[in-house]
């Protein structure tokens, strides 16, 4: 068993002096709740993605709370309690809790099994008539197939969101991942392309869900909003203006140092993809070919946050035993995201539609894992990968 630091592990810090120093500029300016550096975050990371707005929160996780909050105040969306949300059988737990949350019922379908991302023809094939809305996920840095869902959503008068919380630098069509919604999400926790400790940001181009998510963020109030808003009108008086509540908001405000963080986050950004899809190309060279493990396709251009392998062949069943070896050898893994969600005992507390059969969600909650990849060369790790898999 490896007792040491891990030869392969799933995540590693991006960080060096710039983003040392810009905490230390924060520190200095005494301000530590959201100001300045985080408004100059949102304008650069909206640019980076071609978007109008961007909305930053304390995670990726708050970040679909209130994405699917401002869905469901705006007048312009319909989206209320009650109504179904499709969503892939295979995500992270935030994706389905926000849902239920503001009282959406789920309404869950199969993946697939190549990309790992929704089945567009299950999507299409699951929609009723209190089917309101689409919550595509891409998974693990490759997008779903966007560009069906969009036009899917379009003809069947659907509204479409994206999680896009591990796909960060993710292109499919031309386009950033996460801006073909209405709107987007991502998460810059430290396991993800930009690291800000913890945090997340929403994304749209619509006003209304822009301030309505700027609303919701602190407390549902009018303090942050502009006098001539889409939200609710402000009186004028400006002591009155800062305690005026509107919607039923939260508080999920990020930091002041997590804003500084992203900005020089950001500029890095293009190099840790870059990085990421250099590796990718040498996994793909080693495994692509196998009959043991079926690795996920690629769809557009993956920013690739990690390597899944689906077990089959003569390693079909043996999850267990493949977990261990890698973890004797130094190299850590887990499951896919959270495999098949509708076998989680949570399900018993969630107003959810369930198919009669996930067979590949099932197949990746079963045979499926995943391990990390990094910004950096990883030709050994790999080859090591591939060893431990051979020596079974």
């Amino acid at each position: 068993m490896n007792t040491g630091s891990p030869r392969f592990p799933l995540a590693t810090s991006t960080w060096d002096e710039a983003e040392h120093e810009a905490l230390q500029r924060v520190i200095a300016g005494g301000r530590f709740t959201m100001g300045p550096e985080v408004r100059a975050f949102e304008e650069e990371f909206a640019s980076f993605l071609g978007v109008r707005h961007a909305v930053m929160v304390n995670s990726g996780s708050s970040a679909n709370l209130i994405a699917l909050a401002a869905a469901v105040v705006a007048p312009d969306v319909d989206l209320r309690a009650g109504d179904e949300v499709i969503v892939p059988a295979v995500s992270w737990a935030t994706t389905y809790y926000p849902v239920h949350q503001l009282g959406l019922r789920l309404r869950f379908v199969d993946i697939d099994p190549n990309t790992l991302n929704l089945d567009v023809d299950q999507v299409a094939a699951a929609v009723t008539d209190k089917t309101k809305a689409v919550l595509a996920v891409n998974l693990l840095g490759n997008p779903a197939d966007l560009v069906a869902l969009s036009a899917l959503a379009e003809e069947r008068g659907l509204v479409l969101l994206e999680d896009n919380c591990e796909s960060l630098g993710a292109t499919i069509d031309g386009r950033q991942a996460g801006t073909f919604g209405a709107l987007g999400t991502y998460s810059s926790f430290f396991s993800h392309h930009i690291s800000t400790m913890e945090g997340g940001l929403v994304v749209t181009d619509d006003d209304y869900l822009y301030q309505a998510s700027v609303s919701l963020r602190a407390h549902g109030w009018t303090r942050e909003l502009p006098t001539d808003n889409l939200v609710h009108p402000k009186t004028g008086d400006a002591f009155d203006d800062l305690f005026r509540f509107v919607l039923p908001g939260y508080n999920v405000r990020p930091l002041e140092m997590s804003g500084a963080l992203g900005r020089e986050q950001l500029i890095k950004l293009p190099g840790l993809v870059a990085g990421r899809r250099e590796n990718a190309a040498r996994f793909v060279e080693i495994f692509g070919g196998r009959d043991d493990v079926r690795i996920q396709r690629e769809n557009g251009q993956s920013s690739w946050f990690g390597f899944s392998f689906v077990l089959q062949g003569r390693l079909t069943g043996r999850r267990r035993e493949v977990v261990s070896a890698l973890s004797a050898r130094g190299i850590e893994s887990r499951p896919i995201v959270a495999g098949n969600f509708t076998r989680n005992p949570v399900m018993a507390h969630l107003d959810a539609v369930v198919p009669d059969r996930l067979p590949v969600a099932d197949e990746i909650h079963t045979d499926g894992l995943f391990v990390g990849n990094h910004h950096y060369p990883i030709p050994a790790e790999l080859d090591l990968l591939a060893e431990v898999l051979d020596s079974l």
